[in-house]
């Protein structure tokens, strides 16, 4: 098996358990790390040892010893950076949003399309067995033509707290499900109608809501609430309801099969998307990466997940946070195009 060889730039928290994942993914080797903050760099040299440290995006994006750029950087940064790696021939494997605008994602498709490498945005639902299940099913017919969908997917206020000076709930989380509702319609929704709720004073709101219109076939309505309260015992409280003419489907990412009771009182740890197991990272960020890594290897272009439909994601929770701010409907011709 051809070792693939990656480089990560950003090392926050999630670009930390991308590394963790990456090192002991097999078939696929960490070769370099980096971030601006000397603290975090320094801290991941000792974490990851054989890894070379490096400040600079450049020194990853232009080394003959990476193959593929994992970009985990803050959402704003993404399309500079990505873009750069592109540029240089680099397989991108990029984490979503797939940038902050959505005329920055048609930059990042132009460029794709001229560059030799692929380029993936980690849509990491797509990876979770729950939902492949739920979108074969639909695929078969089983539950019919799909007349409404429902998707929640809140946070306790700790990690919430930490994100809404940083992204906004829609486009931090609902980005998920507006993703999957698309994927499972075939298609973009022709109107969408949002409310963002502040319940304390960080840069996004603490809540939001968005109804998405498939002209009238079909409504869905997508609900990201980051404050519950710190006594909630799920990580991240999600759940997705599809309704058809036939049937009608569920899947729980709530209920994650664990709970411990301590002091603190119940915790429901993740089992699905990225826990340690035997000390090594499991789940379906690792079989998401493990995928773009065959797809590198075998010369294959992705499809579980395209450029044009992650840069469509964007797109509609840009225009979900248009309707929150003017609060009126928004049309969305312009991403009908994109798939």
């Amino acid at each position: 098996m051809k070792t693939i060889r990656w480089g990560i730039i950003g090392l926050g928290r999630f670009g930390t358990i991308h590394a963790e994942t990456l090192r002991s993914l097999p078939g696929s080797e960490l070769v370099a790390v980096c971030n601006h903050d000397e603290r975090r760099l320094q801290q991941a040299s000792l974490r990851f040892p054989g890894a070379a440290a490096v400040r600079e995006y450049d020194d990853v994006v232009n080394s003959k010893d990476v193959d593929v750029v994992s970009v985990t950087t803050h959402w704003q940064q993404h399309q500079t950076v990505a873009e750069a790696a592109l540029q240089s021939g680099k397989h991108v494997f990029l984490e979503k949003p797939m940038a902050a605008t959505g005329e920055q994602c048609r930059r990042l498709l132009e460029v794709a399309a001229d560059s030799p490498g692929y380029l993936m945005v980690g849509h990491i639902c797509r990876f979770d067995p729950r939902v492949t299940l739920a979108q074969q099913a639909i695929a078969d017919g089983r539950i019919g033509r799909i007349v409404s969908m429902h998707a929640k997917r809140n946070l306790p206020k700790a990690p919430g707290n930490i994100r809404l000076d940083k992204i906004s709930p829609l486009m931090g989380d609902g980005i998920h499900d507006a993703d999957l509702m698309m994927w499972f319609m075939g298609c973009a929704p022709s109107r969408i109608y949002a409310r963002n709720v502040r319940a304390n004073n960080f840069t996004y709101p603490d809540l939001g809501w968005a109804m998405l219109e498939f002209d009238d076939a079909a409504v869905g309505v997508i609900e990201t609430n980051w404050c519950l309260p710190e006594t909630v015992p799920t990580a991240i409280d999600a759940t997705l309801e599809v309704i058809g003419t036939d049937g009608k489907l569920t899947v729980d990412c709530s209920q994650t099969g664990f709970t411990l009771v301590d002091a603190s009182g119940p915790k429901m740890s993740d089992t699905v998307y990225w826990p340690q197991q035997h000390g090594r990272r499991v789940g379906a960020l690792a079989t998401e990466l493990a995928y773009f890594a065959d797809c590198v290897r075998l010369s294959t272009v992705p499809t579980v997940i395209t450029p044009p439909e992650a840069a469509r994601a964007v797109m509609v929770m840009e225009a979900a946070e248009e309707s929150a701010s003017t609060r009126q409907p928004v049309e969305l011709s312009q991403v009908a195009d994109l798939v």
